[in-house]
């Protein structure tokens, strides 16, 4: 959304700019509702009613600035993805300084458990074709995919994978292994540490020092 550049007349100006903010702030309130209703229950069992109680709104006064359940949906995992691009923007990061971000990003979101319970809980039920996120996480996987694929090429040009390992391997196994840690730590936060079992694993299949 971009700021109004027009001249504004003396006097009523406040009014709107406090109406915009109180606006955004409505919707971030929402935002953080849906994230822990839907990490919760999941998209099918989360229900609009809860999360209009936790705000203190009706549902028809939620659906005014979100559309649907899925927009709302869809709002929180856009809010998400773009507080982890802010915290490590993999895509314009190349080789080790991909993996290092990558690793900062996973000790980030152990600091957010209702994220990463959201993310597993939704990934499980994208898997349906019907699910109103299936295209979204799809995507997801192809572009971290691509990502880490393109990060992992680049150590293997510089010679910084172990013997053996392909940069195709890699990208899968890591991911998998990402997956396979949240589900882990998800049942027991006292059993791992995600960041630094992703960071071993990372020291094994390269040759960084990490």
């Amino acid at each position: 959304m971009t700021a109004d550049t027009a001249p504004a007349a003396a006097g009523p100006v406040g009014k709107p700019r406090g109406r915009y903010a109180k606006t955004e702030a409505t919707r971030a309130a929402i935002i953080d509702a849906a994230l822990e209703v839907f990490a919760d229950g999941g998209f099918r069992s989360g229900s609009l009613r809860d999360v209009a109680i936790k705000v203190g709104l009706t549902e028809p006064a939620l659906l005014h600035h979100f559309g649907t359940k899925s927009g709302l949906l869809e709002a929180v995992l856009v809010y998400r993805d773009k507080q982890s691009y802010d915290l490590a923007p993999l895509d314009r990061m190349i080789g080790e300084e991909s993996i290092r971000g990558l690793i900062a990003l996973v000790r980030f979101n152990a600091s957010q458990p209702g994220v990463i319970e959201l993310y597993t809980t939704l990934a499980a039920e994208a898997t349906s074709e019907d699910h109103p996120v299936h295209a979204y996480f799809v995507r997801r996987y192809e572009t971290v995919r691509s990502i880490l694929g393109l990060a992992l090429q680049q150590l293997d040009a510089e010679g910084k994978l172990a013997d053996g390992v392909t940069p195709e391997w890699a990208a899968d196994a890591t991911m998998a292994l990402m997956d396979g840690l949240q589900v882990q730590w998800l049942l027991d936060r006292t059993v791992l540490d995600m960041a630094e079992r992703l960071r071993v694993f990372l020291r094994l299949i390269t040759r960084l020092d990490l």
